[in-house]
């Protein structure tokens, strides 16, 4: 499955991917580094920079802020250049063009396929990746660099074609920062063991303010020489030892051409102990080749739990270049002895078995991506679970709600790990400490003064002229309290579930139903001017929707469709409204930020906030326009190019959504435990379920001009309902698709066949449809 898998799909546009080595969910991330400031640079890497910092060891994949690329080491010749400068000024800097063409930037060729078996190379002729291993040329020095990782360790691998000596500078400084102003940091070290190793740790206040990180360096070949240097001035000859904030190192090689120097890099977040025990474990010797193909099984195995077939060619790069972005994130984050940082900044020992994890951004990957994992990765859900619940008791900010080693970044709104623990619950996974989480996830919901909390409670709305995002943050915990009611269900207590519920139902409070719009509301009641459904708010003092506008907001809810319904008037009006998302003017006022991508109509694919909408034609019984606007979606939003996202990457949610989508299922509220038939685009797929149970889904008759269901079959008996349950999937079995060119309007139509909605059957609502 790796054949297909294209490593540059994202790194051009404002994907925020990076191309470097990983293994699936791992800690280290060895990746190159092109820029460290500026939007486009979150990965540290895009396909329009032309030349090389260097190769870190930590990187985000798709996200819309950064931090991390931590210790950064870059091979060279001649004079020791301590500058990182301006990109594209060799021999003033240690940047180094990697195009292969001197001073012409970026090549122009077509993103194409290398020879079989060895991955694909980007638009820089010079570079080369597949899962687990990645090369460049740095053709300023003249000197190939390979890279290949396991769980928590890189290794690197320089053929120097020059001959005399050379060096390894070791910047200890670098790191993304925003603006002019360089990366903050504290308590840094580096110390110097024998003529061969090289330790350190650093604290950096960037968006994780004060996370913790720590490695240890061992070359192949002892160095001739070391220098270390602080504040870029040359530490004493001899010393071993630098203590302060911006330090440095150059590690000097005599006759670099002889044999590749090797380069293996641990890391922690715990000590310099550990990160030399993660190395030692998982790197003991110097076979670059070994370490290369163990990445490269890993890969395989985790991609080959789906196994699809398709006659297009096209669409296999697509859906493994998709899945393998879906194992970026969460990320490893303890050691091999057990012990991790926790969000209390202390260190923490795990039981047998166990393991931690970071990076969640669940703003975006509640919607899909957690979903796909209790599918295909069921037996890593206990562990990201409970790592939600272990954050939720040691942060001293509550529940996470985007969690980057160590530390709560408190990135976007709502507090959605709520949403991930009641899914897994709601799914009946067992080896989760739900009993643990309770109290915190109620106490958030019930007690906290957290972001617009009280005003919540007390208004069932959040005011638009006392909190910032005001209105999208009313819609967001409408569905924590979706998710929170269920814990509650759980946790015995059924009369606060039943209170959480009615509550979940505040969306109602911002809904206009004059206009048929979710709007801003000020403190008193009052519907607070002026209005533009595209607009980001009602004044320039902040926005009332976050990365999103009235029109994506009003259909926001995942929760409690049918009722909604009745608010617009019927799910015949609803209808015509969501038709009016699709349609209409995709022009956007010129403060709306760069996130609301991928338009159609006011339909956003390149933000997660709009990536449900497509499928609630399902529970209005016109399922025939959810398969149209899906099988355009599928199609269109995702070119195998670098700038093949619509948005952000998001950690895997703008991924999972495309592998949901294209196996012709989808999560609208993945508390309920139900997915909504698509439109599928694959011949065959096989997902490993776990255990011996597997799910197959087979599509008959498919075309590109064939995206609308005409019947469906599960286990061999015909299946009408537009939906099905999680708990069918999971137990296994074969869900057969027969597509044809014209849409069956019946199929989905009856009341009894459409998706179930607020724990209710839409034939339990029967009078909203009679209008």
């Amino acid at each position: 499955m790796s054949r297909y898998v294209d490593v540059f799909v994202g790194t051009g546009g404002h994907g925020h991917t990076y191309p470097g080595a990983t293994m699936p969910f791992g800690m280290v991330q060895l990746s190159p580094d092109t820029n460290d400031t500026g939007w486009d640079a979150c990965s540290g890497y895009h396909q329009n920079d032309g030349s090389i910092m260097g190769f870190s060891h930590t990187h985000l994949s798709g996200t819309g802020a950064s931090d991390m690329l931590d210790v950064l080491v870059m091979p060279a010749q001649g004079e020791v250049l301590l500058q990182p400068g301006d990109r594209g000024l060799p021999k003033v800097n240690y940047h180094s063009r990697f195009d292969g063409a001197a001073g012409s930037g970026p090549q122009l060729t077509e993103h194409s396929k290398a020879h079989p078996g060895h991955g694909y190379r980007s638009r820089f002729t010079a570079e080369h990746a597949r899962p687990g291993y990645y090369s460049t040329h740095l053709t300023d020095h003249d000197i190939l660099a390979e890279l290949t990782a396991t769980t928590r360790a890189g290794l690197h691998r320089y053929t120097f074609h020059k001959a005399g000596s050379g060096h390894l500078l070791l910047d200890f400084t670098h790191g993304y920062h925003f603006g002019k102003d360089p990366l903050k940091l504290s308590d840094a070290q580096l110390r110097l063991i024998g003529n061969d190793t090289i330790v350190g740790g650093r604290r950096a206040y960037e968006w994780a303010q004060g996370r913790y990180l720590y490695f240890a360096l061992k070359l192949s070949r002892p160095f001739s020489q070391a220098t270390l240097y602080s504040e870029d001035v040359a530490a004493p000859s001899g010393s071993g030892e630098l203590k302060g904030t911006h330090l440095k190192a150059a590690l000097h090689i005599d006759d670099v051409a002889k044999e590749p120097v090797l380069v293996k890099v641990g890391i922690s977040a715990v000590d310099i102990d550990g990160a030399l025990r993660n190395l030692d474990a998982e790197i003991p010797g110097w076979e670059f080749e070994q370490v290369q193909q163990a990445a490269a099984d890993a890969w395989e195995r985790e991609l080959g739990r789906i196994r699809v077939q398709s006659s297009s060619e096209r669409t296999l790069k697509v859906f493994y270049s998709s899945l393998y972005h879906t194992m970026m994130a969460p990320t490893l984050f303890s050691d091999v002895d057990g012990r991790y940082r926790g969000m209390d900044l202390g260190i923490h020992q795990l039981q047998e078995g166990q393991h931690n994890y970071s990076t969640y951004s669940l703003w975006d990957t509640y919607r899909a991506l957690h979903p796909l994992y209790t599918l295909y990765q069921s037996e890593r859900v206990p562990d990201l679970v409970n790592g939600l619940v272990r954050m939720a008791e040691e942060s001293p900010d509550g529940p996470p709600v985007w969690p980057l080693q160590g530390v709560e970044t408190g990135c976007m709104i709502g507090y959605h790990s709520a949403v991930v623990i009641a899914e897994a619950q709601a799914k009946g996974f067992t080896g989760i400490d739900y009993a643990r989480a309770w109290p915190i996830y109620r106490k958030r919901a019930m007690d906290d003064d957290y972001r617009g909390l009280t005003y919540y409670r007390k208004l069932g709305y959040i005011p638009s002229d006392k909190e910032p995002e005001a209105t999208s943050k009313t819609l967001e915990y409408s569905y924590d309290d979706w998710a929170v009611a269920h814990m509650a269900d759980a946790a015995g207590e059924k009369n606060l579930g039943d209170a959480l519920r009615r509550r979940s139902r505040n969306y109602r409070n911002v809904f206009d139903s004059k206009m048929n719009f979710v709007r801003p509301r000020g403190e008193h009641g009052e519907w607070l001017e002026p209005f533009d459904p595209r607009g980001m708010g009602h004044s320039e003092q902040w926005r009332d929707f976050t990365e999103s506008n009235s029109w994506q907001a009003t259909f926001l809810n995942q929760h409690d469709l049918y009722a909604y319904m009745g608010l617009f008037g019927g799910p015949d009006v609803f209808e015509r409204k969501l038709d009016e998302l699709f349609t209409t003017s995709s022009k956007l006022p010129a403060d709306a930020p760069p996130d609301i991508a991928g338009m159609v109509g006011q339909y956003a694919h390149g933000n997660e906030p709009s990536h449900h909408m497509a499928y609630l034609y399902a529970y209005t019984g016109a399922h025939h326009k959810t398969q149209a606007r899906v099988r355009m979606l599928v199609e269109t939003m995702y070119p195998p190019e670098p700038d093949g996202l619509a948005g952000n990457e998001d950690c895997g949610q703008m991924s999972a959504w495309y592998i949901m989508s294209a196996l012709g299922l989808y999560a609208v509220d993945p508390v309920s435990a139900n997915y909504v038939f698509g439109s599928p685009i694959l011949d065959h797929a096989e997902l490993a379920l776990g255990g011996e149970r597997k799910l197959v889904i087979r599509t008959f008759n498919n075309a590109s001009n064939h995206p609308y269901i005409q019947s469906v079959t599960w286990n061999g008996k015909p299946w009408t309902k537009s939906w099905i349950s999680h708990a069918e999937l999971a137990a296994g079995g074969v869900l057969e698709f027969h597509m044809s060119e014209s849409p069956n309007l019946q199929f989905g139509a009856k009341l009894e066949d459409r998706p179930p909605s607020f724990g209710m059957a839409a034939s339990e609502v029967v009078a909203i449809d009679a209008g």
